[in-house]
């Protein structure tokens, strides 16, 4: 053999051996096969473009695969149609149907590909609300991936969408906290004002932000696509728009019902996912969990406001239970002032960047008892902790004098002139509180003490759009009915759920035991290194170009 074949033989094989031991000892690349952790990770799912309001999201593709991520190739397993999460219209994405081929059609692309480091729990302890990988304990040859939400020798408490934990040595139990850039992170969409349907308004369909108050007078101009909104801040009293979520059904698009013979009405926010509205063929009704059972509280104001005054305030305001979440801030010293309803001695105060004209992105979070602020992306530090302890305000209200959680998001002006566009409203996730094994029948809170369900799931949904029940004997006793979780966990035991909680296998569910072994750990993902290609297409042909790297999707895991 000469002495170049050998030197080559030897570096292939050192090189074979060098990745055999960085994939055992260092990090190794995995491909996520479900949706259990979206929109944090993809599996197999569609990149949908609404056709009514252009907004692009996602959608599950799960059963187009097995569990392998081998395709079926079974016409009666292709997703078939989905909903968007905006204006709420149900699209066809039938791959057969001769409207949705060349560049209308709308592909299934494999799940992320994913980096996961084994070395970081070599040296230091997992940590809450880490993106882990693991063997599946009741079949260690399968890879799960979850989020970390208890540690060993904790004890923990699902309830009403919340994580609470309790240690060995304490009494009680107390609410889990999302750290600032994970609760960014991990928050849904409820509404972005950028993709509001031209169709709706040329309907009739109310605007979902509206001007709020008691006057005749208008203090707000609407832009002509609904977009955006300015004041001239000339009232001495504080001048309002609220978010209200009147939201089409798909009975409204498919039966062409639009205002003047249908009259909308506000809804609760609830834990709906376009990502789970997928329908297969052979699946004639999307699951009833898609449009959401619950009602979600914690909720997240995002926009960009440009100040056109060097006085005055700029007012946030979210809802729970009914009871108000304030934010005052006044832009000649900048100084940010928190407050909530009921309890008159709270106000934490903070500088902040908001000093006289300029544009600036605002973000105002009441999630998880505690009310957080950002400006131009930096967390705002006030000078007293911002938690808050249960204010008893985990059921909705709404009267004729106040609306309440039907209006649960405002921003305003007193004696400010400014604008406000690219306004979003955002959810924090709701974990259900349900450990039943269903036959792939929806996850609910909503149990008596025998654990059946207390509503059909149609009745459920009615019910969450009827503020008039709310605060009645039947309507406490359904909220009363709310189901709660406890799981504890011993020495070297984790516990962890997926962030797509209605359709995730997750800790909640197993059979044999609700934790994994500290051995079954495998590492913390790190790093989203190849989601599917860009779809681009060739000018003026229906030929997409090949393999044009995803660069916006990917980024690290948090």
């Amino acid at each position: 053999m000469s002495r170049g074949v050998r030197e080559t033989i030897e570096s292939i094989a050192i090189a074979l051996a060098l990745a055999l031991l960085f994939k055992t000892f260092e990090a190794e690349a995995f491909v996520i096969p479900t949706g259990s952790m979206a929109p944090t990770l993809m599996g197999r799912h569609k990149d949908v473009d609404c056709p009514k309001c252009g907004y692009r999201y996602t959608a599950n593709c799960s059963d187009e695969a097995d569990r392998n991520g081998v395709e079926r190739n079974d016409p009666e397993y292709d997703v078939v149609e989905c909903t968007c999460p905006i204006c709420r219209y149900t699209m066809s994405v039938d791959p057969v149907d001769p409207e949705n081929m060349g560049r209308n059609a709308q592909p299934s692309y494999t799940g992320d590909r994913i980096w996961v480091s084994k070395i970081p729990y070599q040296f230091t302890e997992p940590e809450r609300f880490d993106v882990i990988v693991f063997r599946f304990p009741e079949e260690a040859e399968t890879y799960y991936i979850k989020r970390l939400i208890g540690l060993p020798g904790e004890t923990v408490k699902i309830y009403h969408g919340d994580i609470y934990v309790k240690g060995p040595d304490d009494e009680d139990f107390s609410i889990v906290r999302k750290p600032p850039d994970k609760l960014l992170a991990m928050a849904q969409v409820v509404h972005d004002n950028d993709y509001v349907s031209e169709e709706l308004i040329a309907r009739g369909w109310p605007a979902r932000w509206q001007e709020w108050g008691l006057s005749d007078t208008s203090h707000w101009k609407i832009s002509g696509d609904a977009r955006g909104y300015h004041t001239e801040g000339t009232p001495e009293g504080d001048v309002w728009l609220r978010y209200e979520h009147t939201v089409p059904s798909d009975f409204n698009w498919k039966q062409n019902l639009w205002p003047p013979d249908y009259e909308p009405a506000p809804q609760l926010i609830t834990d709906f996912y376009a990502f789970n509205t997928d329908r297969t063929r052979s699946r004639y009704q999307t699951s009833p969990d898609a449009r959401g059972l619950h009602w979600v509280g914690d909720l997240i104001l995002d926009c960009e406001v440009d100040v056109q005054g060097d006085s005055g305030s700029l007012l946030l305001d979210l809802v729970k239970g009914g009871r108000r979440f304030g934010c005052t801030i006044d832009v000649a010293t900048g100084q940010a002032v928190l407050s909530i309803d009921g309890l008159d001695a709270w106000h934490p105060q903070a500088p902040t960047e908001i000093r006289g004209p300029g544009e600036y992105h605002v973000q105002f979070a009441n999630v998880d008892r505690e009310l957080r602020l950002w400006i131009d992306g930096e967390l705002v530090a006030f000078d007293v902790p911002t938690t808050y302890d249960e204010l008893g305000n985990d059921v909705p209200r709404s009267d004729a004098n106040d609306p309440g959680d039907l209006a649960p998001v405002g921003i305003g002006s007193r004696g400010l002139k400014l604008s406000v566009d690219h306004l979003r409203v955002l959810r924090d996730i709701y974990y259900i509180a349900d450990n039943r094994h269903r036959n792939n029948q929806p996850l609910t809170d909503y149990t008596n003490r025998a654990g059946v369900d207390t509503y059909n799931h149609r009745k459920l949904v009615e019910f969450l759009s009827s503020p008039e029940l709310w605060d009645t004997p039947r309507g406490r006793r359904e909220f009363a009915h709310r189901a709660e979780q406890v799981f504890p966990l011993g020495e070297d035991q984790f516990f962890v759920l997926g962030d797509n909680s209605p359709k995730s296998a997750d800790a909640r569910l197993w059979y044999d035991q609700h934790y994994v072994d500290r051995e079954l750990l495998v590492g913390k993902a790190l790093f989203v290194y190849w989601p599917h290609p860009l779809r681009l297409f060739i000018p003026f042909t229906d030929a997409a170009v090949p393999i044009v790297p995803n660069i916006p999707s990917m980024g690290a895991i948090r």
